[in-house]
């Protein structure tokens, strides 16, 4: 994963890897798929973050693209002595296998454990 973070709150970067089949029973499908996630976020003041990614995926059995193009807002709570993450979004296929679907939403809940930076 290569991940950057400039000044005026801006994180770009991508995720990517590749699985492939090397082993296994000859009755099981092979597979062969790269995965490639770029991202841009924008964090604002209080918590807030905006954020755009696709989660392209390339299935190289099939010689098909699913491309999915996301735009998610968050917000950063506390309830308690717990931070928690809350968002939601949107999703539009760019590109998919035929009977794929053209959109979703996305709704996403994550706890959140800060490290002491100063430990």
């Amino acid at each position: 994963m290569l991940v950057e973070q400039t000044k005026g709150g801006h994180t770009f970067g991508i995720l990517a890897n590749h699985i492939e089949s090397v082993a296994g029973d000859d009755d099981r499908r092979d597979v062969s798929n790269t995965f490639l996630q770029p991202f841009f976020a924008k964090q604002y003041s209080g918590g807030r973050t905006l954020t755009l990614n696709f989660e392209a995926s390339y299935d190289w059995e099939h010689e098909q693209w699913t491309v999915p193009m996301n735009l998610v807002y968050s917000k950063v709570r506390k309830m308690g002595s717990q931070l928690i993450s809350f968002a939601a979004g949107g999703r539009a296929y760019l590109e998919q296998p035929d009977g794929g679907p053209d959109w979703g939403v996305r709704f996403v809940v994550t706890l959140l454990y800060p490290q002491d930076r100063e430990g």
